[in-house]
C-alpha cells in the first residue's frame, strides 16, 4: 500500500521512524526491543516505518555530541529478522559507509524495497560511495526499488537552493522526500513555495514531501536537535522552560506545524505527509511520539 501511495503522489502519508539497536546488543534483547516497538504501534494505522541507518556526524559539528554515537544494526536486517516485516518500511542507507560492491549486494538482495539514500554529513568526510554514484548503481541493478531522498528546509533558508536540489534528485530517480525534524515551519513553507514554482513553471514532477516531527521534553533533547542541525527557535526554548508540561507543549507545537504544512501543501497542489519519531531513548519522549502520531493521523482521516 505504501508503494502505491508514493507512486500515486498521495497526500497524508503517515510514517513512524525507528532506530535499530546498537551493534552488539544481545539477540534476545533485540527481540524484546522490537516486540515493544510493535506493541506501541498496534492499531496506529501508519502507512509504514522509517528505519534509520546512522552515521557518525562529528565532522559536521565540532561541538560535543549530546548523546554518544554508536553504530546500529543494519536497518534491512532489523526489519526482517526482528520486526518480522510487520509493516512496509522505508529503509535508510547511508551510502557513504559502503563500497560499491556492498551497495550492489544490498540492492540485488532487496530489489522490492523502498529506500532513502543518505550522503555524507560533511564535506570533510570521504565517502566509500558518493551519493550520485549510488543513484546510478541503483538504476542499473535495482530498478524496482522505490527511491526517496533527504530534504533539509534549513538548508533552503541558508543557501536558497533546496528546491533545485530536490528537482535534481527527482531527475536521478527519487520519488518522494523525507525531511529532518521540523520546529520552524517558516523554513518548510518557503521550501514548499519554491518547489511548487518549479513544478508549475519548469515541469518538475510533484512528489510526496514527508515532514518529520519529534517531541522534545527537556533541554538535553533540545541541545541534541540543534546539534543535528534542526532549527529550533529561541521562542520554543523559552516556552519549553516556562511550561509545566513541556512534552505536551512540544506535541501541540508539532501538531500545529503539521496542520500548517498540510494545508499549505493543499493550497499549492503538493502532497504533504508526516514521519513521527523520538530522537531520544527516553520512555516519556517515545510515549509522547506515539501520542503525536495519533493526533497527526487524525488530521488526515
Amino acid at each position: 500500500m505504501l508503494r502505491q501511495k508514493i507512486k500515486a503522489n498521495s497526500a497524508g502519508i503517515i510514517l513512524y521512524g525507528l532506530t535499530p539497536p546498537r551493534i552488539g546488543t544481545d539477540f534476545s534483547k533485540c527481540e524484546q526491543i522490537a516486540k515493544t516497538q510493535l506493541e506501541r504501534l498496534e492499531n496506529s494505522g501508519i502507512d509504514g516505518l522509517v528505519i534509520y541507518d546512522l552515521q557518525d556526524e562529528s565532522n559536521r559539528n565540532q561541538n560535543e555530541r549530546t548523546f554518544a554515537f554508536k553504530d546500529t544494526i543494519p536497518p534491512e536486517i532489523y526489519h526482517k529478522n526482528y520486526l518480522k516485516n510487520a509493516y512496509n518500511a522505508v529503509i535508510y542507507k547511508a551510502v557513504s559507509k559502503y563500497n560499491s560492491n556492498d551497495l550492489k549486494e544490498f540492492l540485488q538482495n532487496n530489489n522490492d524495497l523502498i529506500s532513502v539514500f543518505v550522503g555524507v554529513s560533511s564535506k570533510k568526510d570521504i565517502p566509500k560511495t558518493k551519493l550520485s554514484d549510488a543513484y546510478k548503481i541503483k538504476a542499473q541493478v535495482a530498478p524496482n526499488i522505490i527511491l526517496g531522498g533527504i530534504c533539509i528546509p534549513e538548508r533552503h533558508i541558508k543557501k536558497g537552493d533546496e528546491d533545485e536540489r530536490v528537482a535534481h534528485k527527482i531527475a536521478q530517480g527519487c520519488e518522494f522526500f523525507i525531511t529532518q525534524a521540523v520546529y520552524n515551519p517558516k523554513n518548510a513553507i518557503k521550501f514548499l513555495d519554491d518547489y511548487s514554482y518549479l513544478c508549475a513553471y519548469e515541469n518538475v514532477p510533484r512528489v510526496p514531501i514527508i515532514f518529520t516531527f519529534t517531541p522534545c521534553g527537556d533541554l538535553a533533547t533540545l541541545s541534541f536537535m540543534r546539534w543535528l542541525g534542526i532549527d529550533v527557535p529561541l521562542s520554543f526554548q523559552a516556552a519549553l522552560n516556562a511550561s509545566s508540561n513541556p512534552l505536551e507543549m512540544s506535541i501541540q507545537t508539532s501538531l500545529q506545524s503539521f496542520k500548517l504544512l498540510y494545508d499549505t501543501g493543499k493550497k499549492l497542489g503538493l502532497s504533504v505527509g508526516a514521519n513521527i519519531e523520538s530522537i531520544s531513548a527516553k520512555k516519556s519522549e517515545i510515549d509522547a511520539s506515539i501520542r503525536l502520531l495519533a493526533l497527526i493521523k487524525n488530521q488526515v482521516l
